[in-house]
């Protein structure tokens, strides 16, 4: 097949795959389609990738950099810690599409095209919400469960927000939303953890 010189770099072929895969899944990244929607031919798609899983890779590889990598670098430009992981809270909650985004790979984690990237990912959030809560002052152990607590609030949030969206309040009443999500996820100076304040009850 010969190929035509690109209209279209690979990251624009890349971001197209991830809107698919937000819309429909894993399986919904397709090349005519794609190529169709981007108002090229496929010889455009060749002319970047071999295949559609090289394609899905550097798909997945620019959904990782760009929604982990870029927003922890903006967050550590945040000097105060508080602040710090009020950042990246807002930046998580702050696009439907990229929750979505998450859900479906999340969903299709053992293909071993995106099983590592969705490990690695969520590994390094975790690290770095650990890290933020260590800046409160809180211990290596106690920081690792506030940043569990928060992350899996997070990801509960997704779900809800995929599956019944009525549920969230919308528009600026999910503002509201997630100041009390801020306001319950980080701690004030003294207040134990999540896991500690059961242990103590029990």
């Amino acid at each position: 097949m010969g190929q035509q010189k690109p209209t279209l770099s690979a990251d624009d072929w890349a971001d197209a795959a991830l809107d698919a895969m937000a819309d429909g899944g894993l399986d919904s990244v397709a090349v005519e389609p794609l190529a169709r929607k981007l108002g090229v031919t496929k010889g455009s798609f060749y002319w970047h990738f071999a295949n559609r899983d090289a394609l899905v890779r550097a798909a997945v590889e620019r959904w990782a950099q760009r929604e982990t990598e870029q927003i922890i670098k903006r967050a550590r430009g945040v000097k105060q810690a508080r602040k710090r992981i009020q950042t990246v809270f807002k930046a998580a909650n702050g696009s439907e599409r990229e929750g979505h985004l998450y859900l479906a790979l999340a969903a299709a984690s053992r293909d071993p095209r995106v099983a590592d990237f969705v490990h690695k990912v969520s590994q390094r959030r975790l690290d770095f919400l650990t890290e933020c809560y260590q800046a409160l002052g809180l211990i290596e152990r106690d920081a690792r469960k506030w940043a569990t607590f928060a992350y899996s609030t997070f990801l509960g949030t997704l779900q809800l927000r995929r599956d019944n969206p009525s549920a969230l309040p919308a528009g600026p009443f999910f503002n509201e939303y997630l100041r009390l999500l801020i306001e319950t996820l980080i701690p004030r100076p003294g207040e134990q953890a999540p896991a500690a304040s059961a242990e103590r009850a029990a």
